[in-house]
């Protein structure tokens, strides 16, 4: 674990992030005192999502959720419009 002030934290964040991203655990202090602590994301494998769907009454998905799932994202637009355009 590595111990840094938090003036360095903030001029040097994206190399903080990276650090943590490659498993460092990084305690930030600010006069003497922790304030912080920035820990590498868990890693995610889909087991608690597995977890959950088989631990609760959420019926089964049905023949039909392709479909669906296609018809909502063919409402879904990655357009960038500007909302004040016609105003």
């Amino acid at each position: 674990m590595t111990t840094i002030t938090a003036a360095e934290a903030s001029r040097n964040f994206s190399a903080v992030l990276d650090r943590a991203e490659h498993g460092e655990t990084i305690t930030i202090v600010r006069h003497g005192r922790t304030v912080a602590t920035i820990t590498p994301a868990p890693k995610r494998t889909g087991r608690n999502l597995r977890l959950a769907l088989e631990n609760t009454d959420t019926p089964p998905f049905d023949e039909d959720y392709e479909s669906d799932i296609t018809d909502a994202l063919s409402v879904v637009s990655d357009d960038m419009r500007d909302p004040w355009a016609e105003a």
